[in-house]
């Protein structure tokens, strides 16, 4: 029971932590609403658990033998965060509060994961932790702890950016809002670029 409390602790550090997977779902969920966010939450959980489950078994010896994966990983995820900047940047600021609104969908949450280094950096020292032998069993019952504390971390960030929908009523809070998670989306992408 110790390992399995010790896993979940892990994944709950590694996963409520801001990165971009929860300043996109903080702005989804103030844009969008909590509805419309579940895609992206779902997504990036999936997303996360399928790369764990990999590292887990085995990716990551493959991604150490041609090491240019990763730098093509790495270089793909740094553009993917100046790209999704330069959207909120340049919102208009009116939000959507119909029903039908449509947040990140849930390939855009998946691939967020594949493509966000925090997410490989949580992945591979994970399983070195607590599956460094490859354990199949093992590896399992972490993603299956995992999958729930990643769903729900990423969950209550969706839950943050809902509440603040009222608040941001008025578009031009909305333009500073989504500007400012822009800036935190180039900051996140300039300090890759820098280490």
């Amino acid at each position: 029971m110790t390992l399995y409390l010790s896993m979940a602790a892990f994944a709950l550090a590694s996963s409520i932590t801001p990165g971009p997977v929860n300043i996109v779902a903080l702005g989804a969920g103030a844009r969008h609403g909590l509805v419309a966010s579940m895609r992206h939450v779902s997504g990036a959980t999936i997303g996360f658990t399928v790369l764990l489950l990999l590292v887990g078994l085995g990716l990551y010896e493959m991604l150490e033998r041609w090491p240019q994966l990763m730098v093509a990983i790495r270089w793909a995820g740094i553009a993917f965060l100046f790209w999704l900047a330069w959207q909120l940047a340049a919102d208009n600021g009116e939000l959507s509060f119909h029903a039908t609104a449509r947040g990140p969908s849930l390939l855009t949450g998946a691939a967020m994961q594949w493509l966000n280094p925090k997410a490989w950096l949580a992945a591979v020292s994970g399983m070195g932790a607590y599956a460094v032998d490859g354990d199949g069993p093992l590896v399992w019952q972490f993603a299956a702890i995992y999958f729930v504390v990643c769903w729900l971390s990423i969950f209550c960030w969706a839950w943050a950016g809902t509440a603040l929908r009222n608040w941001l009523a008025n578009p031009a809070r909305v333009r500073l809002f989504n500007r400012s998670m822009a800036a935190l989306l180039a900051a996140s992408a300039a300090w890759l670029l820098a280490n």
